[in-house]
């Protein structure tokens, strides 16, 4: 507890530094909610991007979106262009058919989504994030006190909005991730809240027992002796997740490749908050409670 105040700033300038990213950059949303027609084709030998965009463009997709999709013979083809049931990605796939050989490629996958629809998802998936973090934030008030129940949820917003920015940071970057964000990467944030959380409530759990056992012992080394007492179980707990995200990471292939991203670094931050910032903000509260009494 004792560098906490360096912790803060750290934390601090790291969000700073993603909410400028995500000001700058905006948030790239993936086909699930923006709308539109996404196809995922994988060719036998790497395409020729000039001529996939002449095609496109003479079927009438010249504003259509093109790049690698995890490796140079896998292409994301996408297109803000709507239209009854498939009909917008036969016309692409039929694109593709007219000029190609047929076995020079094969569409792996084809999403549609319409723009009300996709409207209505980023709507929810905010809600969901946000009642998540009311939901915990009145079971830890009640189980402990409230000044726990805002450490608690103020950690998680930490870890969240500390998420988005390496996300938006990073996206673009490394186009093997696929960093958009799509209701994987809102299951990995939701996935994120449950975990960091529960590091938080183990540590809780020991500062109420230990304030218990040790009376005589200021509030600041209860909580460092809780915190050193769960710190084995923390790192073992968070690095078998860790282990098992990367090896989704680089061996669970495209689709899950940018949820275990999310969420690889979302275990490191909500490992991280836990200790220096959801029970550092109770130290600094219940210090300043009891200066103005």
């Amino acid at each position: 507890m004792g560098v906490r105040g360096k912790m803060y700033l750290m934390s601090s300038a790291i969000i700073f530094i993603g909410l400028i990213s995500l000001f700058i950059k905006g948030i790239n949303y993936g086909i699930d909610f923006r709308g539109g027609t996404e196809l995922i084709v994988s060719f036998n030998s790497p395409p020729d991007y000039r001529q996939l965009r002449s095609l496109l463009g003479k079927a009438g997709f010249a504003d259509s979106e093109i790049k690698s999709f995890g490796n140079e013979r896998t292409i994301l083809i996408r297109t803000i262009q709507q239209g009854e049931g498939f009909t917008v990605g036969n016309k692409i796939k039929d694109a593709l058919q007219a000029d190609l050989p047929k076995e020079s490629f094969q569409v792996l996958r084809e999403d549609k989504v319409g723009p009300k629809i996709g409207k209505e998802l980023r709507r929810d998936a905010g809600y969901a994030v946000i009642a998540s973090l009311m939901v915990i934030l009145a079971y830890v008030a009640i189980r402990y006190k409230f000044s726990y129940g805002m450490g608690a949820v103020l950690a998680l917003f930490h870890d969240v909005l500390l998420t988005l920015g390496v996300l938006s940071l990073l996206d673009g970057v490394f186009p093997f991730l696929n960093l958009e964000i799509t209701q994987e990467i809102i299951a990995a944030l939701l996935t994120l809240v449950g975990l960091s959380v529960n590091d938080t409530v183990v540590v809780f759990d020991r500062m109420r027992e230990n304030s218990k056992i040790y009376r005589s012992m200021s509030l600041f080394d209860v909580m460092n002796k809780s915190l050193n007492d769960t710190l084995s179980r923390t790192i073992i707990t968070s690095g078998t997740i860790l282990i098992v995200l990367l090896v989704l990471l680089f061996a669970g292939g495209e689709v899950t490749r940018g949820f275990a991203f999310a969420l690889t670094i979302g275990i490191i931050t909500g490992t991280y908050s836990s200790i220096y910032i959801a029970s550092a903000i109770v130290l600094d509260n219940s210090l300043r409670t009891k200066k103005v009494e």
